[in-house]
């Protein structure tokens, strides 16, 4: 006889209603800015009074913390749609992706990778979700020769700084999401003068 595992329904219904809470809190700030994260706003648009949310999350810094880890995971599951990719075109590939994500929700790219909020500092359990991604890029940029001495400070501060002059500048629109190959091919000069054969490694990589 095959035993049916006895499903604990309140646990599951504890977690759909948090579940409920981050998507809304999600939309409030989509509207209103990451500042605009109100308690008393966010109650109502999931059917409760303020108080009731603190049986869920023990305040609103609780709610950013994981706000922060899930969009840590769908960066995570953004980029692995380009995790197989290598050499020079994979590279344009993660700074299009990469890019793309952070436009794309402006109050979720303030929250991942500004600090916005006063007196939020992540969680260790939330900050790791972080760790794990930029740990992730690092060995991307090993396995195709891209691992030189500040190469990856450098990448990601050209991809932010086109993302948040875009969200700031030009709300909509491709004027700077459009630099990003200029910005791409930037960063392989500085590869070639620190490494010179780093880009002849990634170069083998691409034809194999």
């Amino acid at each position: 006889m095959v035993e049916i595992p006895i499903r604990d329904r309140r646990a599951e219904r504890r977690e759909a209603t948090r579940a409920e809470i981050l998507d809304t809190a999600w939309d409030l700030v989509s509207e209103q800015g990451l500042g605009g994260l109100n308690l008393r706003d966010l109650a109502p648009r999931v059917g409760m009074r303020a108080p009731s949310l603190y049986e869920y999350f023990a305040s609103k810094h609780a709610i950013y913390d994981a706000m922060f880890a899930q969009g840590y995971r769908q960066f995570a599951a953004a980029m692995a749609e380009v995790d197989a990719l290598s050499g020079e075109d994979g590279l344009r590939a993660v700074a299009r992706q990469s890019l793309a994500f952070m436009v794309e929700e402006p109050a979720r790219y303030q929250l991942l990778f500004h600090r916005t909020i006063p007196g939020f500092t992540p969680s260790p359990e939330s900050y790791a979700e972080s760790v794990q991604q930029l740990d992730r890029a690092r060995a991307w940029f090993d396995r195709n020769g891209f691992a030189v001495p500040g190469a990856l400070d450098l990448f990601t501060s050209l991809i932010g700084g086109l993302a948040g002059q875009q969200i700031a500048n030009d709300p909509g629109g491709d004027h700077w999401t459009g630099l990003v190959d200029a910005a791409v091919d930037m960063f392989l000069a500085y590869i070639k003068t620190a490494g010179p054969n780093t880009t002849r490694r990634a170069r083998e990589r691409t034809r194999s």
